[in-house]
């Protein structure tokens, strides 16, 4: 993302149009242009290859489609210099976590003043970090503790079958989705219950809501 002398340009990518258009103007209020707002990850990936903010403001969730975070992935995979802040209601660890894996240069919720989402902004587009305080104090909390997210401890395709568990699909209906054979998956998911250490329904449930793979 290119960068300028003048009033800091940025993107913001929503798929809640009054709650976007109202972000848009209080940072307009703080001397912050509002070069565009994205209702879809993929016109979010659209108008910062057309007009280059100097930063990328982007929700995590957006309904059944690529998240924020896959946005801010292939953003910073084509310009490792762009600049992401994520601006978002959910803020579970394993969300904030992966952000600041993956290069986000700010995390702020949706409850925050505008004036400190206008502070962040101008923190990232120098480069630097801004994770609020009860958020950077979660971040450190799992630095020195660990990561027991499912996302941490299981592998991509293992996590693929846990999510489908959550969502209440049966070892014989995640067996015809992958195209695999049933005894595959009942042996698979014996033994990603015993890894995560849950084993009733509703608790898989739970604990994938809890870090966001799934929507209560």
């Amino acid at each position: 993302m290119k960068k300028k002398n003048t009033a800091v340009r940025v993107l913001l990518a929503d798929d809640h149009p009054v709650v976007m258009t109202g972000f848009a103007l209080s940072l307009s209020e703080q001397g912050i242009e509002v070069v565009a707002q994205a209702r879809s990850p993929q016109e979010a990936l659209e108008q910062c290859a057309a007009l280059q903010p100097d930063v990328a403001i982007l929700d995590i969730r957006f309904g059944a489609e690529l998240t924020g975070l896959d946005v801010a992935r292939q953003l910073l995979a084509e310009d490792g210099n762009a600049r992401i802040v994520f601006l978002t209601q959910f803020d579970q660890d394993s969300m904030i976590r992966e952000a600041y894996r993956i290069g986000a240069r700010a995390f702020i919720t949706k409850d925050c003043d505008p004036a400190e989402l206008a502070a962040a902004v101008q923190r990232a587009h120098q480069g630097e970090l801004y994770f609020m305080p009860r958020i950077a104090e979660r971040l450190a909390t799992l630095s020195v503790s660990g990561d027991q997210s499912p996302q941490s401890q299981l592998d991509e395709r293992s996590l693929e079958i846990f999510t489908m568990m959550a969502e209440g699909l049966t070892n014989t209906e995640i067996a015809e989705r992958l195209d695999v054979s049933s005894k595959t998956i009942s042996n698979t998911s014996q033994a990603i219950k015993e890894k995560l250490g849950v084993h009733r329904a509703a608790d898989i449930t739970r604990l994938a809501v809890r870090h966001g793979l799934i929507q209560a």
